[in-house]
């Protein structure tokens, strides 16, 4: 059974379309693109997330071993395409002990990657880029900048742009944020993936909004 969806600007509950709306609708935001979190990682859930998505399914290559995909969520319905696409990746920190990697993909006003920094978003704000970029990742063989954005709590968030879209990266705890300075490339999903590179493991609890098991 798959998971209600959700509000992708704060995780409240929805109301589904109906004869007064075909929009979701949520009491805080208005109409919004309904999140739903897939609830098991592998083939399945890529195929899912590449056959909805209108944004960009950002997977990382170039992280040390042992990292694992574990998990997607897409914020959309079956009328417009998904809206907003994350990836959960976990594995070891580079300064020891585990680590959460998520990166997502987004049209602006969704406000999904804000939901899971912990902003009010729905977008980085103006002036996140005013400063010298922070990082940069390889997305299609070109540098692009990421922009490190100031959050409360053990997580470090950058932002930037990519393919037209809001590209966030969210890590945990925020000491592992130092992976984002390694050569890390950006492939989207939707261009082609072989399975047989791909390792999966168990769904993270941060891609449901809570924090995992020390």
């Amino acid at each position: 059974m798959r998971p209600e969806p959700t509000c992708p600007r704060c995780g409240g509950e929805l109301r589904a379309p109906g004869l007064w709306s075909s929009a979701w609708q949520c009491a805080s935001h208005g109409s919004v693109p309904p999140y739903t979190v897939l609830t098991r990682p592998g083939v399945d859930a890529v195929e899912h997330v590449v056959k909805h998505a209108s944004v960009p399914a950002w997977l990382p290559h170039g992280l040390s071993g042992g990292w694992l995909c574990t998990g997607f969520g897409v914020a959309g319905d079956d009328r417009d395409g998904a809206r907003a696409v994350a990836t959960s990746m976990s594995g070891p920190s580079p300064v020891g002990g585990p680590a959460d990697l998520l990166l997502v993909a987004e049209e602006m006003g969704v406000g999904l990657g804000a939901r899971y920094a912990g902003l009010p978003g729905p977008d980085p704000g103006a002036g996140f880029d005013a400063a010298p970029p922070d990082a940069k990742v390889s997305v299609a063989g070109h540098p692009t900048a990421m922009w490190s954005l100031p959050v409360d709590g053990d997580c470090a968030v950058f932002v930037g742009e990519a393919k037209g879209h809001w590209l966030w990266a969210l890590v945990w705890p925020a000491g592992a944020g130092i992976v984002m300075y390694d050569e890390i490339a950006l492939v989207d999903l939707r261009d082609g993936f072989v399975e047989a590179e791909m390792a999966f493991g168990s769904l993270s609890p941060r891609l449901v909004g809570e924090a995992p098991p020390s």
